[in-house]
């Protein structure tokens, strides 16, 4: 049986001397115990003058369930002799997702361990701890893309935006393939009401992520509502569109802002002059609400009068 692959993500392996050797393991390994069956060549992903493996994104049509199964556990091999980075793999049949595997380095490295400890206790909701921890991984190495974008958090939920701007952008000039720095990003400039920054960084989130992850959706849902807050209403109602029609599994995030994207995308519908499809929308966000608000009421009240439909119900 024949799967579509997508890989992602990147590695960083810190100095020269463990580059080569992962190089040289991964080509061995690839002769010696997977017979070359590897999606992946090591020309493509390994950058010697950064001393990391990159893969933007790679997309393979047809790939075997051994090839997938060899690449996956060749890159989990490696993945422990880096310092920072993770890696996304995602095996589809038929446009479904059948199974994701999600690498990265869980070694006893200073930087390593201090990130996977920032991160857990920004989870636990311990922001000055995650902070210290997330700073300890920064200075043990500089290139760490990932601390910064967590640590980026932080400081946002700590109520400090310009350091939040400032770990984002950090983490985005070191590796500008990741959709977590740029939501984080936006998330910081829809702060700031700057609408139009918010919506290019959440279009760059867009591109670098994937519709089988939550945060393709969640960029397109909030670039949809930047634009409506723009009264660009026709770009808004591209992304909203997108977002309304897409059906999310209950333990999904995006499910929950299912109400607010159908208000959202009402609203762009209404200012392209489509009354009657807006009331519909509206009134679809505000039967999927559990407390719908006042604007959302008043809203649907405004779109029915326009549409010619009775008080909307």
């Amino acid at each position: 049986m024949l799967f579509k692959i997508i890989l992602s993500g990147h590695l960083e392996f810190g100095t020269d001397r463990t580059f080569d050797l992962v190089l040289n393991m991964f080509q061995q390994r690839a002769e010696t115990y997977y017979k070359n069956d590897i999606l992946l060549k090591p020309i493509d992903i390994f950058i010697s003058e950064k001393s990391m493996l990159d893969i933007p994104r790679v997309i393979i049509p047809t790939a075997p369930e051994k090839s997938w199964r060899n690449t996956v556990h060749l890159l989990e091999t490696i993945s422990q002799y880096a310092v920072a980075g993770n890696i996304g793999a995602w095996k589809l049949d038929n446009g479904a997702l059948v199974e994701h595997a999600f690498l990265e380095p869980k070694g006893d490295k200073t930087a390593v361990q201090s990130y996977l400890r920032g991160r857990e206790l920004l989870v636990q909701g311990q922001q000055t701890e995650a902070r210290d921890a997330l700073s300890a991984a920064i200075e043990k190495f500089t290139r760490h893309a990932l601390a910064y974008e967590r640590r980026g958090y932080v400081n946002y939920k700590l109520g400090n935006v310009n350091d939040a701007l400032y770990d984002f952008s950090k983490s985005i000039d070191i590796y500008p393939h990741s959709p977590d720095a740029y939501m984080g990003r936006a998330i910081v400039r829809l702060h700031q009401k700057s609408y139009a920054a918010a919506a290019s960084d959440l279009d760059m989130a867009i591109k670098t992520s994937i519709p089988h992850q939550p945060i393709h959706w969640r960029a397109r849902r909030m670039k949809g509502e930047c634009h409506v807050e723009l009264n660009e209403y026709a770009k808004a109602e591209f992304e909203l569109k997108l977002v309304t029609n897409k059906t999310f599994n209950t333990n999904d995030s995006n499910a929950a802002w299912q109400p607010t994207a159908y208000y959202n995308y009402g609203r762009a519908l209404y200012g392209n002059g489509k009354f009657k499809e807006a009331f519909q929308a509206a009134d679809k966000a505000r039967n999927l609400a559990v407390e719908p608000s006042a604007d959302m009421l008043q809203f649907v009240h405004t779109a029915a009068e326009k549409a010619g439909v009775s008080k909307g119900r």
